[in-house]
């Protein structure tokens, strides 16, 4: 996941002297004439996204002196190390920038505030529903709770040579006509000639991409019954790992060398028309614009669609510490910071879709400049991850899924080995969490 990116390289300060505020003695705008202070860590790491981030900061200082927040450079790096040594000394800051995997564990040991009844009708009503589903987490005693708010979300699209799709005589596929998975597959052999490739897979992380797509045909991975969670590879889950093997193996029209390649690295290749399509996440548009050479034409088209369009939802959220001395005032920021036209700020410096209904609307989310009509219209394609919810996701992603599936994708076991894998080898995972 983008959100995890190595490439935030900033400086990282150190968080533990720099977050006390929210719980220390900043005092508060009811009991003296000192402002009330809270702490902002902020994740953010490109150049536009923490331009961003630290202007809305400011604009809201300017407009509440009575409640002022300090903006907190962070990394997604570190994040939850950090955090958990926060949490336990009670130095965590106010107000948390995350992505919602890591909200799961920090809810149920009762770090983070519930903020169900908290959230503004005006904020809650502009996010759907399945956003809000990926902040949704039990709270440890059997309750269901919303433990941050949805901001950002990433999707998978297709960045496609336009010189060479025109060529190929494949129709362009649309927000509302996407292609078929047999249609991309067809498209992809039409563009493999001469030297070119119709499509580069870069699965050196295979486990987001290819799990969120498999969602295309309803594949799930997990299943719950009877309060246990077991792996399951069945035909569903299967389809998405077969079409992709078969690009590779047997159509011949995907690129073998960027098997073991990360998401951009194969952007060199693709701007010398070494192959046609890279199906990847939204924010590789910025790499794009930025690096692609003079007079290099580009498009973005949606994602391929099976059963249904659907696609695995991560959201970048925030939250609030349980611990914070200012709760209400907290929830006042990030109901400013949150806003439709913050959103589109932000995910506009982000490369990212925001899950703002407002923000969606905003003509710059809609133009047709790099792609970002595509972009924001594959947002209505996202649903919860259900693998998200599972507790023991990252080991089995980690030790079982991602060295699995690199092996299969580089045709060295089956698909049938790969399920077995997967299931026998992730089943003994899980079940060390769940005793």
């Amino acid at each position: 996941m983008r959100f995890r990116s190595a490439l935030a390289a900033a400086a990282i300060l150190t968080l533990t002297a720099a977050c006390g505020g929210g719980g220390g003695d900043g005092g508060s705008a009811s009991s003296s004439n000192e402002p009330v202070k809270i702490d902002f860590l902020s994740l953010a790491w490109q150049k536009e996204s923490v331009a961003a981030n630290k202007q809305l900061v400011e604009e809201w200082n300017k407009a509440n002196p009575g409640i002022q927040v300090t903006y907190v450079q962070g990394s997604w790096d570190n994040v939850n190390d950090q955090l958990v040594t926060q949490f336990a000394g009670g130095t965590a800051p106010d107000v948390i920038h995350n992505d919602s995997p890591a909200l799961s564990g920090f809810a149920s040991d009762g770090y983070l505030l519930d903020l169900k009844d908290k959230v503004p009708a005006e904020l809650k009503g502009d996010i759907p529903q399945a956003a809000w589903d990926t902040v949704t987490f039990d709270d440890g005693k059997g309750a269901q709770g919303v433990y941050g708010v949805p901001f950002l979300q990433e999707s998978q699209v297709i960045i496609a040579n336009k010189k060479l799709l025109d060529a190929s005589g494949a129709r362009v596929p649309t927000a509302d006509e996407p292609w078929t998975w047999d249609e991309f597959s067809e498209a992809a052999k039409k563009m493999t000639k001469g030297g070119t490739f119709g499509v580069a897979w870069p699965m050196k992380s295979p486990v987001n991409k290819t799990l969120n797509l498999a969602l295309n045909f309803g594949g799930t991975f997990f299943q719950t019954a009877d309060g246990k969670t077991t792996v399951k590879v069945g035909p569903e889950e299967r389809e998405v790992l077969q079409r992709i093997h078969d690009q590779l193996y047997k159509d011949k029209s995907a690129d073998p060398a960027a098997l073991g390649q990360g998401t951009a690295d194969p952007l060199p290749a693709f701007y010398q028309g070494k192959f046609a399509l890279l199906p990847a996440g939204v924010y590789l548009r910025q790499q794009v614009v930025e690096q692609a050479p003079d007079g290099f034409e580009w498009v973005t088209l949606p994602a391929p669609k099976g059963t249904s369009a659907q696609q695995g939802a991560v959201s970048q959220t925030l939250s609030v510490a349980q611990d914070s001395k200012h709760p209400d005032e907290a929830m006042k920021f990030i109901s400013f910071f949150l806003n439709g036209a913050n959103q589109a700020k932000l995910a506009k410096g982000d490369w990212l879709l925001p899950t703002s209904q407002t923000a969606a609307a905003d003509p710059a989310m809609t133009t047709e400049e790099n792609g970002w009509d595509v972009a924001t219209a594959s947002a209505k394609n996202l649903v919860v991850a259900p693998f998200l919810k599972v507790n023991g996701f990252d080991e089995w992603k980690s030790k079982v899924a991602t060295p699995a599936l690199q092996e299969y994708f580089a045709n060295k076991i089956t698909i049938d080995q790969v399920a077995a894998k997967l299931v026998e080898d992730g089943d003994k995972v899980l079940e060390r969490y769940q005793r």
